[in-house]
């Protein structure tokens, strides 16, 4: 009797170390998902529900990409399904798509609400969002404030909603004496406010902190440390009526948050810096604008190029520099991004090979071009490309069709159909009817393409052709 009662406990005990085993190595497994069923619509696929913006979704040079699609489509993974992607206009859009089982999950901080815990599971990593200043750094310490109190007297920019109502409730807790300039031009983003902040065009405008944070790694000089706001927690949702996805989604978050994926994309697009340090000319004197120039001339001449425009191009894109890697994975000399460079015909590990990057980007201009035979001004045509190049060419065929819908002329670039680009970001345009490609963070086309072409006069007048 003691000998049975001796093997029931050792039996007992193995299982519960193999138990114990099998959870560690669960545990240690991030990419491997508990057995479903997982409470989806469809059970062939998920789909997510999110909204354009430079922190959820958008398309870059023919790429979808975004943190919350990013996040999504790593969960698509854990569970082995393709992912489908829907996107609304708004939180509250989102919240009632859900309850309409049009999609199995929010992918986005949606703020924790008394009123929202009652119809919906939050789920996933937790996000602390805040409201904060966004001030320009500065050597003098002094100029920079520290404290809301020192916001008494200073001009501050908002647009029209929550960043208003802030302020006008601090300004009423602090006693008055804040500067608020209400924005209400539709043709303003919050984005745009930011960019003017960084160029020195207005001194203060208040974000969110994810948004502060990826506009700081445009605009490094960006100071985005005073905080406004108390904290507001916000999550991940699901219909009420799927606790098991919601189960599924927290294990997978907490697995998830500490794996190597899930740090490259909070770096893609919190931290790692997307603006390029440039260099001036190789040698004046020696009529060199690059190690490069002889494969230039060599590839420049199949799209009829001048060869200091190419040169102009790679200049903006890398600067020179075989070994780069944007925030989104663009690589090489001409900074083409993956799938681009192998539809090219670069083969696979050659991406930052300069030959082979340069004959790939000429070869991606020249079918470019063919998107643009109605521009009949070379000039205007070839900003056109650039702008294509670095945005992707939906984004440029979005702003061409806003440009004839607002009465400017959709075949010149300057002064017309760059405008548009930049209003790409707000929300009033990019969800217009014209536009097929949605949200876009135009400052950075706009900019390439007036930073290459000045770049390329300069090249003109120095370097001979």
């Amino acid at each position: 009797m003691r000998y049975r009662t001796k093997s029931v406990f050792l039996l007992t005990l193995l299982s519960l170390l193999l138990l114990s085993a099998c959870q560690n190595k669960t545990k240690h497994r991030p990419d491997t998902a508990p057995e479903g069923p997982y409470q989806l619509r469809d059970s062939s696929k998920l789909v997510i529900l999110t909204t354009y913006g430079s922190t959820t979704f958008f398309n870059y040079r023919g790429q979808d990409m975004g943190f919350q699609y990013e996040l999504g489509s790593q969960f698509a993974k854990y569970l082995n399904l393709p992912l489908e992607v829907k996107l609304s206009q708004n939180p509250d859009e989102m919240v009632r798509m859900l309850q309409r089982g049009e999609a199995d999950i929010i992918a986005y901080n949606l703020p924790v609400t008394r009123e929202l815990k009652d119809e919906l599971l939050y789920c996933g990593e937790e996000a602390i969002t805040h409201q904060v200043i966004i001030q320009r750094q500065s050597a003098n310490r002094k100029k920079v404030l520290t404290d809301v109190t020192q916001l008494i007297g200073k001009d501050v920019y908002v647009k029209p909603g929550k960043y208003h109502q802030r302020l006008l409730n601090l300004n009423n807790e602090l006693g008055g004496g804040i500067q608020i300039h209400l924005v209400e031009s539709d043709s303003i983003s919050q984005e745009d406010l930011i960019s003017q902040v960084a160029k020195g065009q207005i001194d203060y405008t208040v974000a969110d902190n994810d948004l502060a944070k990826v506009n700081k790694t445009y605009y490094p000089r960006l100071n985005i440390a005073l905080q406004i706001s108390f904290d507001q927690r916000a999550a991940w949702a699901v219909h009420k009526d799927c606790p098991k996805l919601a189960e599924t989604i927290n294990l997978w978050s907490r697995q998830h948050k500490s794996s190597q994926t899930y740090t490259a994309s909070m770096k893609r697009y919190f931290e790692q810096s997307k603006a390029i340090p440039h260099s001036p000319i190789l040698s004046i004197r020696e009529g060199k604008i690059s190690h490069y120039d002889p494969l230039f001339k060599k590839y420049a001449q199949e799209i009829d190029w001048d060869w200091r425009l190419l040169a102009s191009l790679a200049y903006t894109e890398s600067n020179f520099d075989t070994t780069a890697v944007s925030w989104a994975g663009a690589k090489g000399l001409m900074q083409l991004m993956p799938r681009t460079a192998h539809a090219m015909g670069v083969p696979v590990g050659k991406e930052s090979n300069p030959e082979e990057s340069i004959k790939g980007a000429v070869k991606y201009i020249g079918l470019t071009e063919k998107s643009f035979q109605k521009i009949t001004d070379s000039e205007e045509r070839h900003k056109f490309i650039l702008a294509a190049y670095n945005s992707g060419i939906g984004h440029v065929l979005d702003a061409m069709a806003l440009a004839e819908k607002y009465g400017k002329d959709p075949h010149i670039w300057t002064g017309n159909v760059e405008k548009f680009i930049l209003l790409k970001s707000n929300e009033q345009y990019f969800t217009d009817p014209v536009c097929r490609y949605g949200y876009f963070h135009g400052t950075e086309t706009y900019d390439f393409v007036r930073e290459t072409y000045a770049r390329f006069k300069i090249y003109k007048q120095k370097i001979k052709s």
